[in-house]
């Protein structure tokens, strides 16, 4: 019988590592590029919510309303405050949680619920991720309707530095996509990570100043009232609301927002990098 050797082949330009940069970011590159794709999925989201109800979407408008005039007037006789400056800072704050909120469950499980659509259709995996956080900023452009009957009823001291909202629900966005992508591709490796998400959402509502005033803590806390400056969601809050209501606001909650910004990118885009090719096998 005669023995037959094998010579390994040379690498081909094609045979290049999953592993790479160029690869990840042609990933984003190419989700932004299917803006109809993720647009067109991310509103079929918020219809099949309220598929075959009278109002539709405007639900999530009527939901924000009920909640901003019960909760708001409830919780101002409590904290003793005055329903013309509470009742707009609760309402814009939970705008703002809801849409942090939405980022963080619906992210954990954007890949586990789009198993179907990753495995059959050939798309780059930030489309979901895209889809995820348009979808949420959809939810908050309709409760920005809320916002608005706020301003004519309460008449808050709102400047042009209202403008700087801009940046900020900007920066929202930016977080937004990171905190969808990481919790994303960490929840479909690690099945834990979602029920986990889901326990400490509560607790870090009531730990963060969407229904308590930052002003009675510091009255009554004192010296520890610098314990909520370790909370990154009462920054996220403060650089969109305090415009949005004309009040006033320290520098620093921007750098810290900036900092989350590029540290949670960074991440990111690592864990991009590394694990995108693993996604359809993890799902």
């Amino acid at each position: 019988m005669q023995a037959t050797s094998t010579v390994d082949s040379p690498p081909t330009p094609t045979d290049i590592s999953s592993r790479s940069w160029r690869r990840a970011f042609k990933d984003i590159h190419d989700g932004l590029r299917q803006r109809q794709l993720w647009a067109h999925l991310g509103w079929q989201d918020i219809k099949q919510r309220y598929r075959r109800s009278v109002l539709g979407p405007l639900w999530i408008t009527i939901g924000m309303g009920v909640t901003a005039g019960g909760l708001g007037l409830m919780y101002s006789t409590i904290f003793g405050q005055d329903p013309g400056k509470y009742v707009p800072y609760m309402t814009v704050g939970f705008m703002i949680w809801y849409f942090i909120q939405g980022c963080l469950l619906s992210g954990t499980e954007v890949f586990i619920h789009n198993e179907g659509l990753i495995k059959q259709l050939p798309a780059p995996i930030s489309v979901h991720v895209l889809r995820t956080v348009w979808r949420e900023f959809l939810l908050f452009l309709h409760n920005l309707v809320i916002y608005l009957l706020i301003l004519a009823i309460f008449q808050p001291p709102v400047s042009w530095t209202v403008i700087t909202a801009v940046p900020a629900i900007f920066l929202l966005l930016l977080n937004g996509g990171w905190v969808v992508l990481l919790f994303g591709v960490a929840s479909t490796r690690f099945r834990d990570i979602p029920p986990v998400i889901n326990s400490f959402m509560q607790l870090l509502f009531f730990m963060s100043p969407i229904v308590w005033p930052i002003d009675v803590l510091e009255q009554n806390a004192g010296p520890r009232a610098w314990l909520a400056q370790l909370n990154p969601i009462y920054h996220f809050v403060e650089i969109a609301r305090a415009p949005m209501l004309g009040t006033n606001q320290s520098w620093h909650h921007w750098v810290v927002v900036v900092a989350f910004t590029v540290g949670g990118w960074l991440v990111a885009l690592l864990v991009l990098r590394n694990y995108r090719a693993r996604v359809p096998y993890w799902v």
